[in-house]
């Protein structure tokens, strides 16, 4: 017997979300590339640990929970979770740290709530908070660019060798935070952990960041909405705030767009269409949204960088978002108003 023929609306094709997966990776390049000049291995070492741990976390859980592993583990999504998390932690950070991370985002972050696509939270940030907040001393502990090499970093992520003093340094969101008598161009001068226009290096990862973004817009993987919206916001809450070169100063426009992981969060974090808002209205909204949290964390809060925290309070908001800012749905117009449907 013949099968019926399949026809519109159905359409087949590769898995789309592996595809979009792998193109998210290809973007993350850039980025990687200027952490590996600017700290060395330690990224990349850091990438190594955290892809292992994350798709065994995936694995195990998938195992437990009677699915297909080899079909999820495929689509890439435990994958990208891995270089995120080993892009926003501090390059050579001890293997204890990068595992617990890693566990937080699969189980908590996505498994908890049946998996992908039911995940109300980025499950990268929510496994980096839950370390940022439980480790704090350790997840300060960032290189000085061009400080550290390969054998020393090795060591510090078993903890099998202390490193030698000053390998490690505060940011410059973090020696902003606790300044309380230099001008700006007091910092400037007398600082390594500033640069030309942001952070020392930072400045260059971000416009890596910048360019990978930039990519996947191209690719149509995103709209423009939520990384113009959290830009857009973090530019004007910084403007408007602006103090010049005095002491109480919380920095510039282009020093807040430049420093931490403020292109990492708009490209790579806000950017999730599972935990955002879904509307284009929605997203924009969801990405200013984001952006003024980050300024008002990072001048007023007790964490010199916030994307992280800004994302994952939007994640709370999202619901909400999406609930006022959806597309009306077109011949519904009676019922809206209240009219039976025989009227």
């Amino acid at each position: 017997m013949a099968l019926p023929r399949i026809t519109s609306p159905h359409a087949t094709g590769s898995n789309r979300t592996r595809q979009v997966m792998q193109l998210v990776l290809v973007a993350t390049l850039p980025g990687l590339l200027a952490l590996t000049w600017l700290y060395g291995f330690g990224t990349l070492l850091n990438l190594l640990w955290t892809s292992a741990a994350a798709l065994g976390f995936e694995a195990v859980v998938l195992q437990l929970r009677q699915r297909p592993v080899g079909f999820f583990l495929g689509d890439g999504s435990a994958l990208v979770t891995a270089v995120l998390l080993a892009l926003a932690l501090p390059p050579y950070a001890p293997w204890w740290l990068t595992l617990t991370a890693c566990g937080f985002a699969i189980l908590f972050g996505k498994h908890v709530y049946g998996g992908l696509g039911q995940n109300p939270f980025n499950p990268a940030m929510v496994g980096y908070v839950v370390v940022l907040i439980s480790f704090p001393l350790d997840m300060t502990a960032w290189p000085a660019p061009h400080a550290v090499g390969l054998a020393e970093g090795f060591q510090q992520i078993l903890g099998i060798a202390a490193l030698p003093d000053g390998w490690s340094q505060a940011t410059a969101l973090d020696v902003l935070k606790t300044n309380r008598s230099l001008t700006m161009d007091e910092l400037w001068a007398q600082n390594p952990a500033f640069g030309y226009l942001g952070g020392r290096g930072s400045e260059w990862v971000n416009l890596a960041f910048l360019a990978g973004g930039l990519f996947m817009l191209r690719r149509r993987l995103f709209g423009w909405h939520a990384p113009a919206g959290m830009l857009g916001a973090l530019f004007l809450m910084s403007l408007l705030f602006w103090n010049g070169s005095d002491s109480d100063s919380n920095g510039s426009p282009l020093f807040h767009l430049l420093s931490g992981a403020t292109m990492l969060g708009a490209f790579f974090i806000v950017t999730d269409p599972v935990s955002g808002a879904t509307s284009n209205q929605g997203r924009l909204i969801f990405g200013i949204g984001v952006g003024i949290l980050v300024y008002v964390i990072r001048a007023w809060g007790g964490y010199p960088d916030a994307v992280a925290f800004a994302v994952l309070l939007m994640n709370l908001a999202a619901p909400t978002i999406d609930y006022f800012s959806r597309p009306r749905t077109y011949g519904h117009r009676k019922a809206e108003r209240g009219f039976k449907v025989g009227d």
